[in-house]
């Protein structure tokens, strides 16, 4: 039978403990969910839902979600207060901020 993480994890030297459990909070940092972000600004579905004139369901819906269109997201983080940035990063360079991407909705508001 298999052994469990925890119990790997338990027996290893604590240096090693350390340097896995702050690798995995840096990537957990990296990575958060639509709703863990709203949990965070102390906002509840149904107040984001309101702020963005939609019902609290469709909030639900889109926290589930993995695919959306790039106006929703921003939409979203505008609600909450946020600007939403997007950048592309590549391994011989800089990271280059896509700015084109997410004008169309100033484009469509001017």
């Amino acid at each position: 039978m298999g052994r469990d993480f925890t119990e790997v994890l338990a027996q290893m030297p604590a240096d090693r403990r350390a340097r896995i459990e702050a690798e995995a909070e840096r990537l957990y940092g990296e990575h958060v969910t639509l709703s863990a972000l709203r949990k965070a600004r102390a906002l509840t579905q149904a107040q984001l839902a309101e702020r963005l004139g939609k019902s609290q369901v469709s909030i639900a819906r889109l926290e589930k979600r993995s695919d959306l269109l790039l106006s929703t997201l921003r939409s979203y983080v505008e609600a909450m207060g946020g600007t939403l940035t997007l950048s592309a990063h590549f391994p011989d360079g800089e990271p280059v901020l896509l700015d084109t991407l997410l004008d169309t909705h100033e484009a469509e508001t001017a």
